[in-house]
């Protein structure tokens, strides 16, 4: 199908089972779309139980799908227990296909599942291969530990089945941090629509100051999704309360995610303590992150990418389980002087962490201790997608000036 210009038509698909970091890197890329080009649409498809808690741009809007969450073991059940998780996978791979067929896109951008949750994008790529969509796998820098992303694709065939259904593949950093495909015998054809468009830029959001910003001097400390950051809140508040001597006002972020039972206890444990100020959730964490003097995060690719976007000193403190995903960007990071890192071990001796803390807080903002960071990802993939889209006949865009 071919569009008069200004009609072009993007859909993304972001699976959604853990945590926040797929939905917030699909909206930041329809963000950045939708504000270069006029006319342009897109449909983002979200498993997010929170999708609805964003605020999204003009030609930016959301199909909801029923929700999976991903256990800790690693295994997936159904949010609504009364559903069978096949039946639950079922319905979403329904209104994934309808949603397809509906909006007849132009350009369809997987985020970081080529096959989508257990297979169910599957169907509907091939269906948009025949119309003439150009599909897009977006991975982040960092996937897993190779032993077990190739273990994980071998399964589905997933290697050949990305050469064979995608046109493209973004890797949404820059070739000299990390190569998400690092130690796995990849296909030359996969190979040769990869293509690395840099780290994605976050700007800090228009309009009033978040209610939740502090207006002294604040830390940061964010869990990001919360569904596996207790552990950190926990450290951070022992090291405060282990060491009068860390006295820097921290606001700490709780996320949507983090179990009820545990978002009470450190609520309540942060309200004995002076310093430690304690919040469930925030829909602008750019705002947040931009007013901080320094950042205590677990180093998912959203935070990692807010962290150099707005220069700020940060303390890293991974996740090395199920994944090892934010244990490699974290080393790397380290390596390259952008970020220092604690590991989860360590952080529990609470004197060692709180020195730690102290220390981020007199720490050099990336850009001093590691110039020439790679920010040019929303750019870069703003020239990709206007290409493909004149290339495809979708009509030439109308770029927004000003």
């Amino acid at each position: 199908m071919t569009r008069r210009l200004g009609q072009a038509r993007i859909l993304m698909y972001s699976h959604d089972t853990f945590g926040l970091g797929h939905l917030r890197r699909c909206r930041t890329i329809a963000h950045s779309l939708v504000e270069d080009y006029r006319g342009l649409q897109v449909l983002i498809i979200s498993g997010a139980t929170i999708a609805g808690a964003f605020d999204y741009r003009a030609r930016v809007d959301f199909v909801k799908i029923p929700s999976v969450i991903k256990l800790r073991n690693g295994e997936y059940t159904s949010m609504d227990r009364h559903i069978d998780l096949h039946e639950t996978l079922k319905m979403r791979q329904s209104i994934i296909r309808h949603t397809a067929e509906s909006f007849e896109p132009d350009m369809f951008i997987i985020d970081k599942e080529p096959l989508g949750l257990r297979g169910e994008v599957e169907d509907t790529l091939t269906y948009l291969k025949t119309r003439g969509t150009r599909l897009v796998l977006g991975l982040r820098d960092v996937m897993d530990a190779p032993h077990l992303l190739e273990a994980e694709w071998k399964r589905n065939d997933v290697l050949a089945k990305i050469a064979k259904l995608y046109d493209d593949v973004w890797v949404y950093g820059p070739p000299d941090f990390y190569d998400p495909l690092t130690g796995i015998d990849a296909p030359p054809a996969l190979r040769a629509k990869m293509r690395f468009v840099g780290f994605l830029q976050r700007a800090a959001l228009s309009g009033n100051r978040s209610d939740h910003a502090p207006l002294e001097d604040y830390l940061l400390v964010t869990t990001g999704g919360g569904g596996d950051g207790a552990d950190l809140v926990r450290d951070v508040i022992a090291a405060y309360e282990a060491d009068p001597t860390l006295d820097h006002p921290a606001l700490v972020v709780l996320g949507p995610y983090m179990p009820a039972d545990l978002r009470q206890k450190f609520m309540e444990a942060g309200s004995r303590h002076p310093k430690l100020r304690i919040i469930e959730f925030d829909n602008r964490m750019e705002d947040l992150i931009a007013g901080a003097k320094a950042v205590v995060a677990m180093g998912g690719y959203n935070t990692y990418c807010e962290i150099l976007s707005f220069d700020k000193p940060a303390l890293i403190v991974p996740r090395t389980e199920p994944r090892q995903e934010q244990l490699i960007r974290a080393t790397r990071a380290c390596e390259l002087g952008l970020v220092s890192m604690v590991t989860p071990d360590k952080s529990s001796d609470s004197l060692a962490f709180a020195q730690a803390i102290k220390d981020v807080l007199k720490r050099d903002a990336p850009s001093v201790s590691a110039p020439g960071m790679h920010l040019e990802g929303l750019p870069t993939i703003s020239g990709i997608v206007a290409d493909c889209l004149e290339e495809r006949g979708a009509g030439r865009l109308s770029v927004v000036q000003g």
